[in-house]
């Protein structure tokens, strides 16, 4: 044997044991690789059905949202009808019930004063007397 087949030799030999040594983490890699494929699968067969739920229940809240929507505009229409039945009814009987209230106030204001000058003239009255008594 000569130099350069002992050479060739170690280079095969060398060659096997870096072989072998980079085979080990490239088969651990793989079984990575298949977890990693099965997770997967797990996930999308979980997601599918999920993914069925949340379309019925989006279908089902814009379903409740077209009927929130209807009374929405149906609140609008009678606020709208009680503005203008509101801006009626001030129109018409408004003028007259503001001078009707007028009045009253008017009239039991004057009573009242009358009643309180009446008061204030028997307290005085009542007061003269009794500094005529004690003067006796």
């Amino acid at each position: 044997m000569s130099v350069g087949e002992v050479a060739g030799l170690i280079a095969a030999c060398a060659l096997l044991i870096l072989v072998g040594l980079l085979a080990y983490p490239i088969l651990k890699l793989g079984k990575v690789f298949d977890e990693t494929r099965i997770m997967v699968k797990g996930v999308s067969d979980s997601s599918v059905p999920l993914l069925g739920e949340v379309t019925t229940t989006v279908a089902t809240t814009n379903a409740q949202l077209a009927k929130v929507d209807t009374i929405t505009d149906n609140a609008t229409t009678v606020t709208t009808n009680a503005a203008a039945l509101m801006s009626l009814f001030s129109a018409t009987a408004g003028g007259p019930l503001v001078k009707a209230a007028a009045f009253t106030y008017g009239v039991r204001r004057a009573l009242g004063e009358q009643q309180r000058k009446d008061v204030s003239r028997r307290v005085k009255d009542e007061m003269k007397a009794e500094r005529k008594a004690r003067k006796r």
